[in-house]
């Protein structure tokens, strides 16, 4: 079956507009700090959005699902952070990962993409790379990923995937490696937090890939 086609509204890119594809998107916001931008299911859709304020659509469908009491309770991001996330085209696919200030949008750091990876692996590498760089800036701020399993993975010092290293992912294998390395041997004082979605929207460092 194909895939159904989605449209992307990006309000503030290089340039701005309404893409048919994730790829042309993609280029619009490449390298702009605090680029706005989501995915629509409809053209029709995606035109009254982009007609409207970035700030009206961000999150407003997962939000609907918890109740005011909910949302209360799990009040509101602490924006004094880094978020992380990553992404993959297939499972196993061409992965990027890439961390974000929570509070600008401002892209800190980005890897990929690499050939044949996936997105658990992305999210580990990327919560890794965002503790090691936090640590570098002797920054107190917190680490945001929407990904357990990583977080899991992170604990543990192990990358604890069943993808199978070959000749195409070697490079990625690599730096699997030096993450887990990295892991044992350093300490950190950064408190990593789950980032909740159904209250908050996508995670900042979103690919805008939904």
């Amino acid at each position: 079956m194909a895939k159904k086609q989605k449209f992307y509204v990006v309000w503030f890119g290089n340039p701005a507009g309404i893409f048919g594809s994730w790829e042309e998107c993609k280029r619009s916001i490449h390298g702009v700090a605090g680029a706005q931008y989501k995915s629509f299911e409809t053209f029709d859709e995606a035109k009254k959005a982009y007609n409207k304020n970035y700030a009206d659509f961000k999150g407003k469908t997962v939000k609907k699902t918890l109740s005011k009491e909910q949302l209360q309770k799990i009040g509101e991001p602490n924006l004094y952070s880094i978020a992380v996330d990553a992404a993959s085209s297939g499972n196993p696919g061409k992965m990027e990962y890439r961390g974000v200030d929570t509070q600008t949008h401002k892209q800190l750091f980005h890897q990929g993409p690499f050939q044949q990876g996936t997105n658990n692996i992305g999210e580990f590498l990327a919560l890794v790379h965002g503790l090691a760089f936090l640590q570098k800036k002797a920054s107190d701020r917190i680490l945001y990923t929407d990904s357990r399993i990583a977080v899991g993975w992170v604990e543990k010092k192990k990358c604890n995937t069943k993808l199978k290293q070959s000749a195409k992912n070697k490079t990625l294998f690599e730096l699997v490696a030096r993450a887990e390395n990295w892991l044992k041997t350093n300490k950190y004082e950064t408190k990593i937090v789950k980032w909740e979605t159904k209250a908050w929207g996508e995670i900042p460092a979103d690919f805008g890939r939904k």
